[in-house]
């Protein structure tokens, strides 16, 4: 087996050059034509045909993770409060029914997914709904009512 060979760089010492060539050929990222997508021409008008043609338009632009199309923006949201104000609204298109001591409403019928804790409640209220923050189940409950929550938790 071989001894360890030395490295490029202390076998080079004394030399002036280290065996890279002209003073120029050895330099920083220029000697290269830049770093990363420097010469692509992304900053300005000069779009290099042959990036192009070889990696179409998906080559400029950013890439990488990208976290807000997992944030459900278009959740529907109602506070406690506005619904104890919308109960005959709730009532009158079937959404909501009285019972012998409050109301049973069906928010996920309604297009509501989440129930926030706005508000003040002081009627017994079951309520079907996706989800609900632990202000508003609390307020609920201390009202005498319940969440039943649709998906089953």
């Amino acid at each position: 087996m071989p001894a360890k060979r030395r490295s490029k760089f202390s076998r080079a010492r004394g030399q002036r050059w280290h065996g890279w060539g002209a003073k120029k050929k050895h330099r920083g990222s220029g000697n290269r034509g830049g770093r990363g997508m420097a010469g692509s021409g992304k900053r300005a008008d000069q779009k290099k045909p042959t990036i192009l043609k070889l990696y179409g338009n998906e080559y400029f632009g950013r890439h990488g993770f990208n976290r807000t199309k997992f944030i459900n923006k278009n959740l529907k949201t109602i506070n406690v409060g506005e619904l104890q104000e919308m109960l005959d609204d709730f009532s009158a298109k079937k959404h909501a029914k009285k019972t012998s001591d409050g109301y049973f409403v069906d928010l996920a019928g309604l297009g509501y997914s989440k129930l926030l804790g706005s508000g003040i409640v002081n009627i017994k209220l079951e309520i079907n709904v996706d989800s609900a923050s632990k202000n508003a189940a609390m307020k609920i409950e201390n009202a005498g009512g319940k969440i039943v929550k649709k998906n089953g938790q």
